[in-house]
């Protein structure tokens, strides 16, 4: 099956090479002779290759930069900005002949800025933003989609193309593809399908040595690998054929907010027991933030229950009603309305807006952020919620959100994907916190390992599991400039990977002996 890459541009490019200065170094010079020489040619001019000299390379590296912690860090020698698959090819050919590390982005929303920031330099950044094709098939119920492209460029085209079908991924529509796949992705609808990488089907990747594969060429070896394992470890993934799944005409959701003195705690002690019991149909998640008690400024915690409900409301008001009473949602609390409405409503634009809100790739924000996660098997007891409750008053701009398993999730084997996630987890917690000073980075980094550290007794043990795509360089990284030994690597790989670990290891061995596709979180090679 053919990827549909840009089918109404020709298939060969050619290379403008940029501007770059006499100081250049012969390598890469070489690296830009190599490279030219690998592309096929035609009348057609798009610019491939931002040298620091390029007056658009600080804008291409910036544009698709979530998180500005690492604006100023170091910068490659070279952007590439691929059309087509022969583009990323001969990146991946020539980046190993001179040796020079490769990063690879598809959206941006990358916590520790793993896909555009390297400590070993020279390096390069393969940037897939042009590669964002999408084409849906509703006859056979899937879709192939690039990798450059983000969540509401997908959600989008399928709404063009049905309102009877949708995707389990994310909700912030800026999110890209290839990310996001390749660490699981997880949504408002996957109690009911699982993850977004649970729902591929198969996949385009170029590997080490240049070679373009697919689920067949590749093998199931790789092909699981690359579903929750990351991407950036075996190569560069291109495109994902995915399942679409049924979603019904109607929909509904609610959004009950319980400050602390309106009974949150109580209410969220119930919410811990029944959440991940709740029909498959209904995803009820929880946002905590601080908020103004009354008028003279005084803080408190705010419980935000949100739910969206595959279904009408009447059928939502009884399942309320049978499995968490305590909540009192109420027929004015509840909005009937399409998936794709839904979609808009959890990021944060109004249903009434135009669907071409989604397809927006500007930053939803620009701000100093650190995150971390924890899965939570046993209830938190009332000392442990008062203890988090105070920590979180510290900071105003610190945000917990808390999402319910079960359903599908519990279903589906630890080891089917990488993604290890699964039955026994009643939530995952992702923590957050922002900033608008840089010299306030430091102090707000302290305050999230400190509340990392005091919910240590309350959440997963042996090892205290983590989410890949919410990547965190303080679970441990590799060694920079030599391979990381399989017990190194494991202080960080067991939390996000569990017992998939060592086949993940095992797979990488296979695919890229010679460890090129690396980062500091990369998965490692054994020893020949």
């Amino acid at each position: 099956m053919s990827i549909p890459i840009l089918k109404n541009l020709p298939l060969l490019f050619f290379l403008i090479l940029p501007v770059w200065s006499s100081t250049s170094s012969s390598t890469h010079e070489s690296f830009l002779q190599c490279f030219s020489s690998h592309l096929q040619h035609s009348n057609s001019s798009l610019e491939l290759v931002f040298t620091k000299n390029s007056s658009a390379y600080s804008s291409i590296l910036n544009f698709t930069i979530r998180n500005l912690r690492f604006v100023n860090s170091s910068k490659p020698q070279f952007i590439i900005t691929p059309f087509h698959e022969s583009h990323v090819q001969a990146a991946v050919i020539c980046s190993k002949k001179y040796d020079m590390q490769v990063r690879i982005r598809s959206g941006g929303h990358d916590y520790e800025g793993l896909s555009y920031v390297s400590d070993v330099v020279p390096f390069i950044i393969i940037d897939l933003v042009n590669l964002r094709s999408i084409s849906i098939d509703i006859e056979n119920k899937s879709a192939w989609v690039d990798s450059g492209a983000i969540l509401g460029e997908l959600y989008y085209k399928i709404a063009e193309k049905s309102k009877v079908y949708g995707f389990p991924a994310g909700s912030c529509p800026t999110v890209g593809v290839g990310g996001h796949f390749s660490g699981g992705g997880f949504g408002t609808i996957f109690r009911k399908y699982g993850l977004a990488a649970d729902n591929v089907l198969d996949a385009k990747i170029v590997d080490v040595n240049g070679r373009l594969l697919n689920r067949t060429s590749m093998g199931e070896d790789l092909f699981w690998a690359i579903r929750g394992g990351g991407g950036s470890s075996f190569g560069v993934i291109l495109s994902w054929q995915i399942r679409l799944v049924p979603v019904p005409p109607v929909v509904t959701t609610f959004n009950v907010q319980k400050t602390l003195e309106q009974g949150a705690t109580e209410h969220f002690q119930k919410w811990q027991t029944v959440a991940n019991k709740l029909h498959e149909d209904l995803f009820l998640h929880v946002v905590a933030g601080v908020a103004n008690a009354d008028s003279n400024g005084r803080k408190t915690i705010q419980l935000s229950f949100t739910c969206l409900f595959l279904g009408p409301v009447e059928k939502l008001l009884a399942l309320m009603q049978d499995s968490f009473p305590e909540l009192a949602v109420e027929r004015n609390n509840c909005t009937e309305m399409s998936w794709i409405e839904s979609v808009l409503y959890y990021a944060g634009f109004s249903t009434t807006d135009p669907l071409e809100v989604l397809l927006d790739r500007s930053p939803l924000t620009d701000v100093f952020m650190k995150a971390k996660s924890d899965y939570v098997q046993k209830p938190i007891s009332n000392t442990g919620l008062e203890g988090l409750w105070q920590r979180l008053m510290e900071k105003e701009q610190s945000v917990l959100i808390l999402s319910p398993f079960g359903g599908k999730m519990s279903q589906i084997s630890d080891s089917e994907t990488p993604f290890p996630h699964r039955f026994g987890n009643l939530y995952q917690i992702q923590y957050t916190i922002t900033w608008d000073d840089d010299k306030e980075t430091q102090e707000h980094l302290r305050w999230m390992r400190r509340l990392y550290a005091y919910m240590a007794p309350y959440v997963s043990k042996s090892p205290r599991e983590a989410y890949l795509n919410y990547r965190d360089l303080d679970l441990g990284e590799n060694n920079k400039n030599k391979n990381t030994s399989y017990a190194q690597a494991s202080t960080w790989g067991l939390k996000y990977f569990k017992n998939n670990f060592k086949r993940l290891v095992h797979v990488k061995t296979l695919i890229d002996p010679g460890n090129f596709f690396k980062n500091e979180q990369s998965i490692p090679v054994l020893p020949s």
